[in-house]
């Protein structure tokens, strides 16, 4: 498991792929609650046709009409498997338990997204993560700009790579 990633003023953090069995959460924004009896977890699985996230019934329902007896819409959000995808981590290399070099892994891709809902920011990430930073709104990228961070093991300790890249409102 990496250290806490270093927070960055004023960026958000994503990433475009995941490790199996990575867990995320959903939030229902503001002025929507979750369905009674759903989970907002998914978790990245190895399923028949490669790595996919396993989504289990979730919807955000306005506040206004959680008590109404109106009919509701069941959205689908089953996600067909994503073929392997190669992850050639940088400037290191993994290792499994008998010494064989790992150099492919499954993925995930970014979760889908759900109506009215935001994914939880990961709080646990693992050698060979790299996570993509963006600016919040109202605030521009200043050079140099690369954006990314990678969690990596250098002279056997675990580290995130330098940062290039700040979000200033400056005009």
């Amino acid at each position: 498991v990496c250290p806490a990633l270093p927070v960055t003023e004023f960026a958000d953090v994503t990433a475009e792929a995941y490790q199996l069995e990575t867990r995320l959460y959903y939030d229902c924004d503001t002025g929507y609650k979750r369905r009674s009896g759903q989970r907002s977890v998914i978790r990245c699985r190895n399923l028949n046709q490669g790595a996919s996230w396993d989504y289990k019934d979730f919807e955000c329902i306005d506040e206004k009409t959680w008590l109404s007896t109106a009919p509701t819409t069941k959205l689908d959000f089953t996600q067909k498997p994503r073929r392997k995808m190669l992850w050639k981590p940088e400037n290191f290399s993994e290792f499994d338990q008998k010494g064989q070099q790992v150099i492919a892994k499954d993925l995930c891709g970014p979760p889908r997204t759900i109506p009215h809902a935001s994914l939880r920011p990961q709080r646990k990430y693992y050698v060979g993560q790299v996570v993509h930073f963006k600016c919040q709104s109202g605030y521009d990228k200043r050079p140099p700009t690369s954006g990314t961070r990678t969690c990596k093991k250098e002279n056997g300790k675990i580290l995130w790579t330098h940062l290039d890249m700040r979000c200033t409102n400056d005009s």
